[in-house]
């Protein structure tokens, strides 16, 4: 019978982890890898929990999963954050989709997601699927520095049944992810050998949050979800602003 690995990255988690680790208690194997820098105690909390934990050094997500992988050898592995949690219907999917003969190499999960305590139902949120799931010689992580996701070799399929995702619970937390993500991101671009132009910090902005509030229907969502239009397009600006800032300064060197 095949059997399934759940891969964990954990950071300072705070309460989050508990629910996250315990939604997963099903799973043949719960395998924590362990940011050293961690200091809340999310450490002990995933030694009680896990089957196996490990502390590795964390550089970026996809590098940290990417270092895991091969390690895991189960025939599935479910990739879940320490703020996600699996509802008791995905659970069972899971269960009847790694029993079955014919299962697709890979699965895009649909993802919930809260923001400031409230479950999010526009903004673009409503329609965020992930692929979480896959058989682990199948997939691999993109080399990115933010907003990797994982490929897989072979055919993919969608499960509806739905995980959670505890976001944002206030601006100290967005903002100390925001500055490491939009760093990131602009690093990432120009790699890739983008430049920052006045389209990007003006009109690429302003879209976004159109988008988000008008085609996605953040408006559904009152006030939280301007805010939540608004810091999506100001992290657009900043991530060209960055960019541009980036390119300045290899100006000055070269």
């Amino acid at each position: 019978m095949s059997k399934v690995t759940v891969l964990t990255l954990v950071p300072n988690a705070g309460d989050r982890l508990v629910r996250c680790l315990e939604s997963v208690q099903w799973a043949d194997e719960v395998f924590c890898v362990v940011d050293p820098k961690t200091t809340d105690g999310s450490d002990e909390v995933a030694r009680h929990y896990a089957t196996r934990v490990v502390v590795h050094e964390y550089v970026n997500k996809a590098s940290q999963c990417s270092w895991a992988l091969p390690q895991i050898q189960t025939e599935w592995t479910l990739v879940l954050d320490a703020d996600e949690w699996v509802s008791e219907p995905l659970a069972k999917r899971i269960r009847d989709v790694i029993a079955t003969d014919d299962a697709n190499d890979g699965y895009e999960i649909r993802r919930l997601s809260y923001f400031f305590g409230k479950l999010i139902k526009g903004c673009g949120w409503q329609r965020d699927y992930n692929l979480r799931l896959f058989r682990t010689k199948k997939g691999k992580y993109l080399d990115r520095r933010v907003h990797s996701r994982i490929v897989v070799d072979g055919k993919v399929g969608r499960i509806h049944e739905p995980m959670f995702h505890d976001t944002y619970r206030s601006f100290e937390e967005y903002f100390s992810t925001f500055q490491r993500f939009t760093t990131w991101g602009a690093q990432d671009l120009y790699d890739a050998g983008k430049r920052a132009h006045l389209t990007d910090l003006t009109f690429r902005p302003a879209l976004r949050f159109l988008k988000m509030y008008i085609v996605h229907a953040g408006f559904r969502d009152g006030l939280h979800g301007v805010v939540l239009c608004g810091l999506g397009a100001f992290s657009v600006f900043t991530k060209y602003a960055k960019l541009w800032h980036i390119t300045l300064q290899e100006k000055k060197q070269g």
